[in-house]
Parts: structure tokens; C-alpha cells; sequence
């Protein structure tokens, strides 16, 4: 089984049979899409308002946290007084998820009894 065209290359294929035909506008349109595909594949995209909000949380509940302590998301949520008022426990596990073994591993995880326990790594 053959591999599948990718967007870019049939935008090369399509620009090649227009620069044989000696079409420059269809050249510069083709020129111009494959420009864009290489742009939004490129993975330079600046971070949303919420990714920075959640960049400096992350930084805060860092702060926050104590050595040799182990909380849960409520603990964390009635101890902490460094997140929004709108800091839910589902957005809480998701930046801690970040932080541990899926992210940057600053915070370890550890479950028992079926509850979730966190502490600086």
C-alpha cells in the first residue's frame, strides 16, 4: 500500500504542472498555500491567554507547595490562595498533570485508596 499525499505535496505536484504550462499566477497561488501549510505545520504558534494564565498557575502552585508535603486537589483548593476564583478541581488535576510524570516532572503523583496525592518531586 502506498503512502497517502500529503496537502504540501500535492500543492508541489499542482505548482509543478503550472510552471510547466508556464502559468505564474496559478504559480504564486500554489506558492502561497504551500506557504501556509508549512506555517501551520511549523509549530511556531504563540501561546493563548489561557496557556499563559495556566503558565503562571503552574508557577504559583509550585511556590505554593511545600517539601516533604503531600496534598489532594481539595487540600489545594482550600489551602492555596494562589489560584483564580474560577480554578476548578478538573482544571487543577490537568495543570498537575502537567507538572508530573506527563509533563515536566517537578510534582510526583501517587494514589491510594483510589484518591490522588500530590507532592514536589
Amino acid at each position: 500500500m502506498a503512502d497517502k499525499m500529503t496537502i504540501r505535496e500535492g500543492f508541489e505536484k499542482a505548482r509543478a504542472l503550472y510552471e510547466q504550462m508556464g502559468d505564474s499566477e496559478m504559480v504564486a497561488f500554489f506558492d502561497k498555500r504551500i506557504e501556509q501549510v508549512v506555517k501551520k505545520s511549523s509549530g511556531e504558534k504563540k501561546p493563548t491567554a489561557r496557556q499563559k494564565e495556566n503558565d503562571v498557575i503552574k508557577h504559583d502552585l509550585l511556590n505554593c507547595m511545600e517539601v516533604g508535603t503531600v496534598y489532594t486537589i481539595a487540600d489545594m483548593l482550600t489551602q492555596f490562595d494562589c489560584f483564580p476564583a474560577d480554578m476548578t478541581p478538573q482544571r487543577l488535576s490537568a495543570l498537575l498533570s502537567q507538572l508530573g510524570a506527563k509533563g515536566t516532572g517537578e510534582i510526583k503523583r501517587t494514589e491510594e485508596k483510589g484518591r490522588a496525592y500530590f507532592e514536589l518531586a
